[in-house]
């Protein structure tokens, strides 16, 4: 196939789940097809950003968008202005008279059997009654992120902010998702909301991935990042290398669900859990830490913040326990799987496994209130043998059911069925 993928973003540095997933569903999609990738660029990619782009696509078309930095004067102003809009700010910062002239020109062309769009930002700028199949890959339910947001929101005002974006990407969300050919979702669970909720009959849903060579316990001490071939999952002498009770979270920092996660973390649970193991320590590993966290890391050194890190395993290894209390969010936790793949005992919420196969109490274990989730952290970190069960199965689970190929085969099939049901359409003249 000839694949027209639209996105709001390069993908270099490849250092939050989208992107990740993005990154490697192109990587193996360009082995068996061809793929244009356009997007719009904020200029804040790495400085080789468009080089590496060789990496996922075959040609690459930027086109060149500006948005207000988070929490300056311009992007309050745009808050207010949103008030009136019926697009949610998420979508309405992303418009683009650019980005939907260069999607005409080049379905004009004739290059493409199909229109991918990533994430549901770029649809804003998709122009209806396009000639070819589109197809609008969903890596979240944008709407329950809004709605989750709103219902653990204490602040009066904020409440009624996010209650009116939760009812703005609820609409807009709904519309989108029935003007494509088709809808991939990342979660059985996500599929079933939107053919629910939104009316959606042609949704599908694909897992999520993982790199399980690259993510492997002591694989970044390896030249070839392959890991140790004969560890089939089991403990690996992993209790020599983690410090006994440090806690780790990953995810950027700059993502309203992370940022959520780790305040209700350190203000309801990580006391809870000191009371029991006093020496306990959390590292939160992620780009953009907000201020607040920043700070508290000064005044609490138990709380280790590192911001962006060129490599995650490390601080996973180090780590006795890996922590999801994610309460707001949609999709799959790309986090989790590679948290399993590297044979890490887990604890997260209900939302923060969501749309994921797993067992509580045979993959990970699941808690969601505080004290509940302090429990089941104290237990994963004075019991060892029940640690490295959970590390070992959860990862001969990813190992066997999740690598990248399986994952994009699945794709591209979904894709290659909504061409043929557009070409069949097209030549009956509907």
């Amino acid at each position: 196939m000839r694949i027209l993928w639209l996105k709001t973003e390069l993908l270099h540095p490849v250092d939050k789940g989208g992107k990740i997933r993005t990154f490697h569903m192109l990587k193996e999609l360009k082995r068996e097809h061809h793929v244009t990738y356009l997007t719009l660029d904020d200029g804040s990619g790495a400085v080789d950003a468009a080089a590496c782009a060789a990496e996922y696509c075959h040609e690459l078309v930027r086109v060149e968008h500006r948005t207000r930095p988070k929490f300056s004067a311009g992007f309050y102003g745009e808050l207010a202005a949103n008030l009136v809009s019926p697009l949610p700010y998420f979508m309405k910062k992303y418009e683009s008279a650019g980005m939907r002239r260069e999607i005409v020109r080049l379905v004009a062309g004739d290059k493409f059997d199909v229109v991918v769009c990533d994430f549901l930002q770029p649809s804003v700028n998709v122009p209806p009654g396009l000639p070819i199949a589109a197809v609008l890959f969903q890596h979240n339910v944008e709407a329950m992120i809004w709605k989750r947001h709103y219902e653990v929101q204490p602040n009066p005002l904020k409440k009624t902010y996010l209650y009116g974006q939760w009812r703005k990407s609820f609409a807009y969300e709904r519309a989108a998702c029935r003007r494509f050919d088709a809808v991939v979702a990342v979660s059985r669970e996500d599929a079933e909301t939107m053919r629910n909720d939104y009316g959606v009959e042609r949704v599908a849903d694909v897992p999520t991935g993982v790199d399980t060579e690259y993510f492997r316990p002591g694989a970044h001490n390896n030249n070839n990042n392959g890991g140790d071939d004969n560890n089939n999952g089991g403990d690996n002498n992993n209790g020599a290398r983690r410090a006994a009770h440090n806690l780790v979270f990953t995810g950027s920092m700059d993502w309203l669900p992370n940022e959520d996660a780790i305040q209700y973390f350190t203000r309801e649970i990580m006391p809870l859990v000191k009371e029991r193991v006093p020496d306990a320590t959390l590292t939160v590993v992620g780009r953009n830490p907000y201020a607040s966290l920043i700070e508290l890391s000064k005044r609490d050194s138990s709380v280790i913040v590192t911001g962006r890190v060129e490599d995650v395993r490390p601080y996973m290894d180090a780590a006795a326990a890996y922590v999801v209390p994610i309460r707001v969010g949609g999709g799959t936790r790309l986090k989790i799987y590679e948290a399993m793949a590297m044979e890490q005992p887990i604890v997260s919420t209900t939302v923060g496994a969501e749309g994921l196969p797993v067992r509580d109490g045979s993959h990970l274990l699941l808690a969601d209130t505080p004290q509940d989730f302090a429990a089941a952290v104290v237990r994963v970190l004075t019991d060892k043998s029940l640690a490295a069960a959970l590390g070992a199965s959860a990862a001969r689970l990813v190992r066997e059911e999740f690598g990248w190929g399986r994952v994009a085969a699945s794709f591209a099939e979904i894709c290659a069925e909504a061409v043929r049901r557009k070409e069949a359409r097209s030549s009956n003249g509907v």
